[in-house]
Order: structure tokens, then sequence, then C-alpha cells
């Protein structure tokens, strides 16, 4: 007889079940997350991976990303990336690898949306100054982290699942190795690991087109070997690059390790010194960042001393439940830094220090 009080799994249930069908042993799958910082009753249609996707492209921090710098510092043209456009491309990148290796693409999207949440206005010039002011150990990667614990929702956080954060905190690799032999400084997911990767595959690319839009360098000027191995057009150095992981990549002794081809490898750091160099250290974009430092220095030293003013900045930032009593510290102007875009700094710059006519 047919038990009367069986429940029908939930349409969440369900595809947790498909998920075992078409994912590779290597994929994370979305019944198995560890959880999150407090736990919580799961969502009837959505995965783990899709509600922090969700919340993550729902959040303040999110839609900030509009209104800061990749690296050309509010730039008039229409097309030069930024700081929410780069998000994206990381994200239809790790999309693209993992559904090739049959990955969670849900979690690889999470990842990818949530990476660079934290990042301070002014691209890395802004990170340079809280280094210098706040703590030389300050990254944007931890403090993306930070945005997704504790600032979003007005103190309350997203309360994301452990692989998400993961993955948020360890996919930045600075100048260091694309891929390290040291796996503990690697994400814990394969799909943390598809991120990491995607992220320098975008920027090289979008960096690269964005630099030859404004004209600081020519196309004559990208080193040979990068056009002979990767092509000549961002489409063909993109789909370059990805092919390589995909079809470079071994699973050995049951463990799947992502590789690149030395061939490709090369490549990627030839370009990647090429950029350094020639755009990141030109001239022309290192003397705005130097305007930058000063602006966002002033700004930190002024929140410190000057309470209402930082009760007002956090009021306006939506960072704080209740601002009527908080009382300025390093910490929390430092989170205030690195939450405004570089609009809003400016536009507080004009406020604060520029001479009003009395009349």
């Amino acid at each position: 007889m047919m038990d009367q009080t069986a429940r029908t799994p939930s349409l969440r249930e369900e595809f947790e079940k498909r998920e075992d069908g078409f994912l590779s042993p290597h994929g994370c799958r979305s019944s198995q997350s560890r959880g999150r910082l407090r736990e919580e009753a799961p969502c009837p249609i959505r995965t783990a991976f899709q509600k922090d996707r969700d919340r993550i492209v729902y959040c303040n921090a999110f839609r900030r990303l509009k209104h800061k710098t990749q690296v050309f510092l509010s730039p008039l043209g229409d097309h030069y990336r930024t700081r929410l456009t780069h998000t994206l491309e990381v994200a239809e990148i790790a999309r693209t690898i993992a559904r090739a290796m049959r990955l969670n693409e849900d979690l690889a999207e999470a990842i990818a949306l949530g990476h660079d949440l934290g990042h301070t206005p002014f691209g890395h010039g802004g990170e340079t100054v809280l280094k210098e002011l706040y703590n030389d150990r300050f990254t944007h990667n931890a403090q993306s982290l930070r945005v997704v614990d504790v600032l979003e929702r007005r103190g309350q956080g997203l309360n994301l699942t452990h692989e998400v954060r993961n993955g948020i905190i360890k996919h930045s690799k600075g100048f260091g190795d694309i891929l390290p032999d040291d796996e503990t400084s690697l994400p814990s997911t394969m799909e943390g690991r598809v991120v990491r990767i995607a992220d320098i595959m975008a920027y090289l690319n979008h960096d690269l087109d964005d630099a030859v839009r404004s004209r600081v360098i020519s196309p004559g000027d990208i080193p040979p070997l990068c056009v002979e191995v990767l092509g000549r057009t961002h489409s063909e150095r993109v789909a370059a690059m990805i092919q390589d992981v995909v079809f470079t990549t071994r699973v050995t002794e049951g463990r799947m390790r992502l590789s690149i081809s030395d061939r490709v490898k090369e490549a990627m750091l030839e370009l990647r010194a090429f950029l350094y160099h020639n755009v990141y250290r030109s001239a022309r974009v290192h003397n705005e960042f130097v305007k930058a430092k000063k602006i966002l220095s002033e700004l930190y030293y002024f929140l410190l001393e000057n309470p209402e003013e930082y009760r007002r900045c956090l009021a306006e930032m939506e960072l704080a439940a209740d601002t009527e009593e908080a009382a300025p510290d390093e910490r929390g102007v430092c989170d205030l830094i690195a939450s405004m875009t570089d609009r809003y700094a400016l536009d507080k710059y004009q406020k604060l220090f520029f001479p009003k006519p009395l009349f």
C-alpha cells in the first residue's frame, strides 16, 4: 500500500538529482554544499548556488561595479570596460569552461559575479591607497568576502555558501603563477579554480582591447608571440585560451587539475608582462592614478576626523542598519572608501574640498 505521507520532491530536489546525471565526478553538487554561515531554509525552486548567484546580482555592491574603474579612469567613450563589464566577461568565460568540463555552471557563475564586489574605486590605484593608509595586508579579494559576509544588506551580509565564499577569497593571483603548484592557494572547488583562470583570461583580453581603443598602444606593439599563438582579435584570443585549457586539462589518478599548454602559457605571461609595462604603468594611466590616490587619501583622513560626514556617507552607501551613533574608525573608513564608486568619490571630494561661491 502506498505511503500517503510521502512528500513530493521539490523542484530544487529534482534538479539536485539531475546534477548527478550531467555533472562530472569533479563537479561540485549543489546538494553537497558545506552550507552557509547561518543556517536557513532551502529554496523550493533554486539550488543553493542559484540562490547565491541571485543574491549577488541584486545586491548594492554589484550595482556599484558599473561606476568603478577597470583600467581607464572615468573614460568618455561608451565602450570601455568597467568593473561590472569585467565581471560579466569573467562569468561568461567561466561558464563556458565549466560547461565544457561538465562542472557546476551555477557555482562558477556565482563565484565570478561576486569575485570583485570589494574592489576599490579607481582600480588597483585605490587598492594601493588602502594598503598604504589602512593596512598593508588589504586586498580586494578579502574585501569582497567582507562585503558578502558583513557589509551588504545594511550589515547583515548575504549569507552565501562556503563554496562561493571560498572561490571569492581565493580568486586573485596578482602577478603570481597563473596555475600555482601549491594547491592550498587555490579554491577548494574546480569551479572556483575555473573562475581564477577565467579572471586572468578576461582582463588580458579586454585590457588589451581597451588599450588599443584608447591609443595607449597600437596593434603593432603587441608582442609577435602573442599574435602568433593567441590570435589578432579579441575573440580569437579568448577562444584560443579557453580551448587550450579545456583540451589540455587531464584527470590523473582520479583528480582533475586545470592545465595550460606551455606554448599558450608562455604567450599569456608575455601578454601580461606587456600590459603591466606598457599600459598599467604607462604615463597616461599612471598620472591619473596619482590624482586618484590624492583624492582617496584626503577623503580617508577627512572621514576619520569628521563623524557627521562619516555617518552621512554610511547612510548614502547603505552600509549600516543604524548610523546615528556610528563613530569613525579605520576599519569603518576603509570599508567606506572601498565601497565608493569613482563617481561618488569624485563628487564627495568636490563637495568637501572645492570652494563654493558665497554670492
